[in-house]
Formats: structure tokens, C-alpha cells, sequence
């Protein structure tokens, strides 16, 4: 008898411990709010993982996977850099996070917060998962052409599965069959079966650039966004994976994730060009209403039960939680620098309070947010100066310009913007007049306003670096 039991334990154990919300299938038992879930998000600039618990909507503190700028310049560097994508596998135990700039995903253990394994993968991958069946690990490699498998109990690498150049994101229906596979630079979605690893259908992209792709819980579509074009495509879920809608959902829409209610299913966008989360039915497609949420919306995943959703403030270095029945953000949580991919994970400690190993923000938490606006008046480019020390790093989410022209973000002696100008980087505007702008000094120092004699002010001009025109925005 005690044998048996024995293995009637362990079997329980080994099961996916699925919501009836994302990523788990609609016919899963919802799992309420406790101080057992966790809410993680990949901070691009900290170089860290922030961790708060969502019965209280705290920060607990940050894992630490590198250091921040001037130090990871160097050539002996050995932590991560560009923490960046997330995800869990099925049994709510481990996280995996991706870094960018080290060509890494970092296994976390969620009960003791420690990394428990590093795989190093192909140049530049952007989203890692795992499948339903909790024994693979599928890495979109964006910098290349393939999806790398890993085994998820060895991690190791096992095989490549060949997609158009530039897989932006997998993720998989709720049953397990297919996985769905994005681009960033090739305007195709491939679907993969899941057991043969064989691309058995084609979704034509309205753009090259999809930095996100979310399955229903129903199981009956996937939906994608479109960054460069500002929207959101919505195909079936099965063959023979025909398009549903194309939606125009605003600059810089960045990911997208659902909820299931009594009300029914709806999907949440973040819209960084807007700081909105827009929310629309999946039956009718219809626009619900849209939440304003704060600086550069960017990941978002809801809580196990659908009463929350999590939003990743990419400058704002926060996370807003949204109440789903009300649809109007309840608190602001402070975070590390630059969230990007974010994971709520419901029952991720399984005793216990969790804090182990856990760090302060440190530097992390200091950032200062400047706006930018054209002759209008109005509010074109938020820029966020996140602090590294003696340096910031820059990131301007640039929108209302004229679409698919050279700009030069620069700087300036006056505050209307006249006069020689000392560009800081140049960019090209996407087709929705947008941009992500990045670049680092010393420039917190000269456009706060106690600068003094040096005070600059930071402006956007049409044009290249050797010869910018006048400028369009000026920092307000």
C-alpha cells in the first residue's frame, strides 16, 4: 500500500500544474491569487530578474544574472547581458530566462531563486519555452534561422528545427500539437508540429516584425503583433491556419495575452506608442475599452484565476497591475530597469516565503522619464534615462514623426531647439512614424535643469547625423 501510494505521489507531482488561463487550456481548473505565485520580469538594463509577489503586489527583490553598464564592457565579463525573454515550464518550478546580449538561457529554480543551469545557444535568441509536455525546451535563435531544442531535463542542446530567418517567439496550443512560431524579420509564421518537429503551415505576416505571439486558452486561435506596422493579426489555431483579422492597434503595439472570464475571453494588447493596454473580445474582435498604464507598456501575462494582469512598464521601471473585472489598473510596482518578458506563475513556491537569495534593486531603481513634443504642444517621444552610475543608458520610444524617414536624436544649447545640434544616435522611423531609440553617456548630467552653463536639451530632427534638419520634437 505504501508503495503504491508512493507512486500515485510522484505521479501527481510530474503532472503540469496548468491554469484554465495562458498558457494552460480552458478546461483547466482556474488557480486564485495566493502568496505562493510569483510574478517575474526580464529587465533589460539591470541585467536582472524582478520578482513580486502578487497577493500583495510587491517587490520581494531582484535576481541578479549581471552587472550593469560600464562594467559589463568588459572583456573578462562573465555575468549575462540584455536579460530579456521569459518563460516557465509546466510544473511552475522553473524559469527560463533569456539574455540577448550573452546568447544564454538561464534555468531558475522558482522555489530557491537560484540558476540551476546556463545553456548557451545561437546569436541573438529572444524567447525561450517549454512544451506542454514539459520535455523540451524550444529557444527562438533571432539572430539566426532555427528554433534550438533543448532537452528540459539536461538542457542540452538536442536539435534545430529550420523557420524563416529571425524567429521572433514559439509559443503552443494549449493541448500541445503545434507550436507557433513568429518572425522579426521575415513577414511568415510557421507552424510546427510538435512530435515530428515538421513545419506543416504557413501564415503570411502583414509585416517582417513580430516580437510576440500568444494561443487562446480555447484553444481556437492565435494572435500575433506587429511592431513596426502597429498591429495585430489573428489566425485559427488549426488547418488550415487561415487569417481571421488584421487589427490596427496603435505605434509601437508590443505583446499581447488573455484572460477567461464569465464574460467570456478576452485579449489584452500593450501599445507602447499609446502607454495603453487595449482589450477586445476574441469572439467579435470588438474593442472593449483601452487602460492607460504607464510608460511603454511591453509584457503582460495574467494571473492564474484571470483576475489580474501583469504589465511590464518598459520606462517606467514598474509593473501595473491591471483588475480584469474592472479593467483599470490597482497598483504600480517598482521594479529593475527596462522590463521586457514577463511570466506570472501561479504556485511557484510551494512553501515558504520565497526570499532566499534574493537582492535589493540597487541602481535599478533609479530612472528619470523626460518628454519630448512637436510644435503642436502634444506629447510625441517619452525618453527614459535608466541610471548605471556614471552613466545612463538612453531608450526614447519615439512616435508621431513621418513614417520610414532618417532622424537624428540629438542635443542642443537652446531650448527651442535652434542652433548646432550634437546627435547622441540616429534612427530610421517604422511605417507607424515609430522608433525605439537607444544610447548611453553621461546625459542625465546635462539636461537636468541645475546643469548649469552646460544645460542641453534633448530634441529629434529629421535627417542623418552629418546633416540634421530642424528640429520636430523638443524635450519639454
Amino acid at each position: 500500500m505504501t508503495g503504491r501510494f508512493a507512486a500515485l505521489l510522484l505521479l501527481t507531482t510530474a503532472l503540469p500544474a496548468f491554469a484554465g488561463q495562458a498558457p494552460g487550456p480552458a478546461d483547466a481548473p482556474d488557480i486564485p491569487i495566493s502568496k505562493q505565485d510569483r510574478f517575474y520580469s526580464s529587465d533589460q538594463f539591470s541585467n536582472t530578474v524582478s520578482v513580486i509577489d502578487p497577493s500583495s503586489n510587491t517587490l520581494l527583490g531582484v535576481i541578479r544574472l549581471g552587472d550593469t553598464t560600464p562594467a559589463n564592457l568588459s572583456p573578462l565579463y562573465r555575468g549575462q547581458l540584455l536579460v530579456h525573454g521569459m518563460g516557465f515550464s509546466p510544473d511552475h518550478r522553473t524559469l527560463a530566462v533569456i539574455s540577448i546580449g550573452s546568447n544564454s538561457v538561464s534555468f531558475i529554480d522558482t522555489a530557491t531563486n537560484l540558476v540551476k543551469h546556463v545553456a548557451y545557444v545561437g546569436r541573438s535568441p529572444h524567447e525561450a519555452f517549454f512544451t506542454p509536455d514539459r520535455r523540451e525546451v524550444w529557444v527562438s535563435v533571432r539572430g539566426e534561422d532555427y528554433i534550438a531544442v533543448l532537452d528540459a531535463g539536461t538542457y542540452q542542446e538536442t536539435g534545430r528545427i529550420k523557420v524563416p530567418n529571425g524567429p521572433g517567439m514559439t509559443i503552443f496550443s494549449p493541448d500541445g500539437a503545434f507550436g507557433y512560431v513568429c518572425s522579426s524579420f521575415s513577414p511568415e509564421t510557421v507552424v510546427i508540429d510538435t512530435k515530428s518537429h515538421a513545419i506543416v503551415g504557413r501564415v503570411k505576416q502583414e509585416s517582417p516584425f513580430c516580437p510576440d505571439i500568444a494561443a487562446t486558452p480555447d484553444g481556437r486561435q492565435v494572435w500575433l503583433t506587429l511592431k513596426d506596422v502597429g498591429r495585430t493579426m489573428v489566425f485559427d489555431a488549426r488547418p488550415p491556419f487561415a487569417v481571421l483579422r488584421v487589427l490596427d492597434t496603435g505605434p509601437i503595439t508590443n505583446h499581447v495575452n488573455f484572460i477567461r472570464t464569465p464574460r467570456g475571453q478576452f485579449a489584452y494588447v500593450t501599445v507602447g506608442g499609446l502607454n495603453e493596454v487595449k482589450v477586445f473580445r476574441t469572439d467579435t474582435f470588438e474593442q472593449v475599452t483601452a487602460i492607460r498604464v504607464g510608460a511603454l507598456p511591453h509584457g503582460l501575462w495574467p494571473s492564474g484565476d484571470g483576475t489580474r494582469m501583469y504589465v511590464g512598464l518598459e520606462n517606467a521601471d514598474a509593473v501595473a497591475a491591471i483588475d480584469t473585472a474592472a479593467n483599470a489598473v490597482v497598483a504600480t510596482i517598482p521594479i529593475g530597469q527596462g522590463p521586457q518578458g514577463v511570466a506570472y506563475v501561479p504556485g511557484a513556491v510551494p512553501q515558504g516565503e520565497g526570499r532566499d537569495n534574493l537582492q535589493p534593486p540597487g541602481l535599478a531603481a533609479n530612472s528619470v522619464q523626460l518628454l519630448l513634443t512637436g510644435a503642436d504642444g502634444r506629447t510625441g517621444t517619452q525618453v527614459t534615462l535608466f541610471d548605471q552610475g556614471p552613466l545612463q543608458i538612453l531608450q526614447a520610444a519615439a512616435t508621431g514623426l513621418p513614417p520610414g524617414k532618417p532622424h537624428v536624436l540629438a542635443l542642443s544649447t537652446q531650448a527651442d531647439g535652434t542652433g548646432p545640434l550634437q546627435v547622441l544616435a540616429s534612427f530610421m522611423t517604422n511605417p507607424a512614424g515609430a522608433a525605439i531609440v537607444n544610447t548611453v553617456g553621461p546625459i542625465r548630467q546635462v539636461v537636468q535643469e541645475n546643469a548649469g552653463p552646460v544645460r542641453r536639451y534633448l530634441v529629434i530632427a529629421p535627417g542623418s547625423a552629418a546633416q540634421p534638419g530642424a528640429a520636430l520634437q523638443i524635450q519639454k
